[in-house]
């Protein structure tokens, strides 16, 4: 599959644009078949090759400084016909990554190193860690390429759903999604800087959730009995959850080929 039209330009300076719709691995959105952002190469590859946190890891290291600079950002604006699904769009992505950078790659799978995501009390979790079908049911706009959600409640965080949120106040910070998964939980863990390492899910759990998840800055990575707040801390009473030293087979993207495109 491959765009209609689409037109890449280097953008030399740190003038990051947002796209036209969110990049991350959820499909509640549908595109509506414009694609248009400026972002660094690696925004473009992670989003065309649906990666997860543990999979854009693997991914990074192997990279020239380039694909991942915020000094050197690419404007792309393409459109498609029709109506086409975000997993659709990637695929187009996919293409256009090969003719105007000349990107190839292949996946290959290592045994790492990683922290496994586990209940501290088998079958149960804390009281911000609760199933999506006890909360606020999310607003309708999954047909919508542009959605202007209203919370139901003003006290619901965050309230769009299929999507993470951080809410700052002061050194304490507020981390929260609705109608998450597990696995998208243990991505977002793992790039705190509490943790800032690979988090997998080995929780168990299957379905959507919504959590919410209170700590503060200051004191994030260890726990304490005089920091009742400090991430780790926070993530045992609040959710339920601990992180356990583990190894894992993960699947990470090699890439063969990659150069600077041409303006169009």
């Amino acid at each position: 599959m491959a765009f209609d039209v689409a037109s890449v330009k280097a953008i030399p300076q740190a003038l990051q644009h947002a796209p036209t719709f969110p990049l991350d691995n959820r499909n509640a959105f549908v595109p509506g078949g414009r694609f248009s952002a400026t972002f660094p190469l690696w925004v473009y590859i992670k989003f065309a090759y649906k990666l997860s946190s543990s999979e854009a890891r693997s991914t990074l290291v192997h990279l020239p400084a380039w694909v991942n600079s915020y000094t050197d950002l690419f404007a792309i604006d393409a459109r498609a016909q029709g109506n086409p699904t975000k997993d659709q769009m990637r695929l187009m992505m996919q293409s256009l990554l090969a003719d105007r950078f000349r990107f190839a790659a292949h996946f290959e799978t290592h045994e790492i190193p990683v922290l496994a995501l586990s209940l501290v009390r088998s079958g149960q979790t804390g009281p911000k860690l609760r199933p999506h079908s006890e909360g606020q049911p999310c607003p309708d706009y999954a047909s919508s390429a542009s959605p202007t959600p209203v919370a139901p409640h003003a006290d619901v965080f965050p309230p769009v759903c299929d999507t993470l949120a951080l809410q700052l106040n002061g050194m304490n910070e507020r981390l929260g999604s609705r109608n998450t998964d597990i696995s998208l939980l243990a991505d977002a863990i793992s790039e705190t800087h509490a943790v800032n390492q690979l988090v997998i899910d080995r929780t168990g759990l299957v379905g959507t959730f919504d959590f919410t998840l209170d700590y503060n800055v200051e004191n994030t990575s260890v726990p304490s009995d005089s920091d009742e707040t400090s991430f780790l801390t926070a993530m045992r009473e609040q959710l339920g959850l601990k992180l356990v030293a583990s190894r894992a087979p993960i699947r990470g993207l090699v890439v063969d080929h990659v150069e600077r495109p041409s303006d169009n």
